[in-house]
């Protein structure tokens, strides 16, 4: 890939990745919830999603599922009620000012994390339709592919990694001072349950 294009593809991810979406909300909502260090959990399940991603549409898989309102649907809606689930377990978690009880939040499996991560992105059929959009602009047919795709998925990846981990979830890290009370902790708790709802709300009404 030459060093003019993969600029341009640069550019394009970190466009994308500051674009605020489920995978933001659900990086500063780890960072709250477990900590800033082990939000990193999360975001590495959202980018097993996103090179899930590119490989069902480097495979030729996504046209059939961009082209399937079937296939389409099912996957957006099961992304939207993951997504509405979500918001309501968090809009009705309980707030936890005691020592005992905030160390056994913060000792969320990092597994747990990364599952969660991993969902939020992977059912959500729309990333796939971007990048059957998006990925031709930066792939040369007449070239060797597999080098190509990944050198985009490498520098999509860590360009999302270090705009989730050092944006998304260090801004969070400015919220920390809420968590410490009980009122505060529930107004968080329910700012991101109704943030959660509302993006699987527009996932699942909007074409």
């Amino acid at each position: 890939m030459q060093f003019s294009l993969w600029l341009a593809l640069a550019g394009a991810g970190a466009l994308i990745s500051f674009t605020p979406g489920a995978g933001a909300i659900n990086t500063m909502s780890n960072s709250l919830n477990a900590g800033f260090r082990r939000s990193i959990w999360g975001i590495l399940g959202q980018q097993a999603a996103l090179v899930i991603h590119v490989v069902i549409v480097a495979l030729g898989v996504g046209v059939l599922v961009a082209s399937s309102p079937v296939a389409f649907n099912a996957i957006r809606y099961a992304g939207a009620a993951y997504l509405v689930y979500l918001g309501i377990r968090q809009f009705l978690s309980r707030p936890n000012v005691e020592e005992k009880q905030a160390a056994v939040l913060r000792n969320e499996p990092a597994w747990s994390i990364f599952r969660r991560g991993l969902w939020v992105n992977l059912l959500n059929p729309k990333a796939i339709v971007f990048f059957l959009a998006f990925m031709p602009q930066f792939i040369r047919p007449e070239q060797p592919l597999l080098p190509q795709y990944a050198v985009l998925t490498a520098t999509i990846v860590a360009i999302d990694i270090l705009v989730m981990w050092f944006f998304f979830a260090a801004a969070a890290r400015s919220f920390q001072r809420f968590t410490r009370t009980e009122q505060g902790q529930l107004v968080l708790s329910k700012v991101f349950g109704v943030l959660f709802i509302a993006v699987g709300i527009l996932l699942a009404f909007m074409h």
